[in-house]
């Protein structure tokens, strides 16, 4: 019985002590271009990442990543429309100039499928799955002042907070440049996974739905 529990031990340190010699810890920051391509949503921001990237092992790890980003602006031409038909004009016509701002948390799997975290020479191509949360604020401003007691508004004026949970997916391609650092570049989407509708949002359905091109540089530890 002793000899079974001294040799457990020892299995557990000796996997212990393996493990933590595999875990290594990399942080990355990157530049961010934005382009929301849900229809009448669409909008160009810059932004920046900063990650942290556990590697379980040279090919696989957990990222976790913070992101935010300009002001993405468009415009919509809409119809307010009265409530009541003794109302004249019965419908008036007008612009919504929005501006949209992000920012992102996300957590999730990095996968190298060509080369590894660790790498002297040649290149990576990676792969990222994960699952986030999306603060976003919308600011409206109408063209034309419309008493809201007498016409139905597509959507609001001022300004309101919103979420949204994200599903999350990436590939990047990478080179070491010396010294523990890597280079790399980058492409993801984020695809809602939630629907929490504001009145403050002309398009409420799957969107946002931002695709982003990143670039940036890695540091292993």
């Amino acid at each position: 019985m002793k000899k079974r529990i001294i040799i457990s031990v020892c299995s557990f340190l000796l996997t212990t002590t393996t493990f933590s010699q595999e875990l290594r810890f990399s942080i990355a920051t990157d530049l961010d271009v934005q382009r929301s391509i849900k229809k009448d949503q669409k909008f160009w921001a810059a932004g920046q990442t900063i990650h942290a990237i556990f590697h379980l092992n040279p090919k696989n790890g957990i990222y976790v990543w913070f992101a935010y980003y300009t002001n993405g602006n468009f415009r919509n031409s809409l119809t307010a429309t009265a409530k009541s038909p003794s109302t004249i004009p019965d419908k008036i016509d007008y612009i919504n100039r929005s501006q949209i701002r992000l920012k992102h948390f996300s957590i999730g799997w990095r996968k190298y499928l060509v080369g590894a975290c660790d790498i002297e020479k040649g290149w990576n191509l990676y792969a990222t799955a994960g699952f986030g949360l999306l603060p976003g604020r919308v600011s409206n401003i109408h063209t034309v002042d419309i008493d809201t007691s007498l016409y139905d508004v597509p959507v609001r004026s001022g300004s309101a907070s919103f979420k949204r949970l994200t599903a999350d997916l990436g590939l990047g391609y990478e080179i070491p440049i010396g010294g523990d650092f890597y280079f790399y570049g980058e492409g993801r989407l984020w695809i809602p996974a939630s629907d929490y509708p504001s009145k403050y949002l002309f398009v409420n359905d799957n969107a946002p739905l931002t695709a982003m091109l990143n670039v940036g540089f890695r540091i292993l530890f």
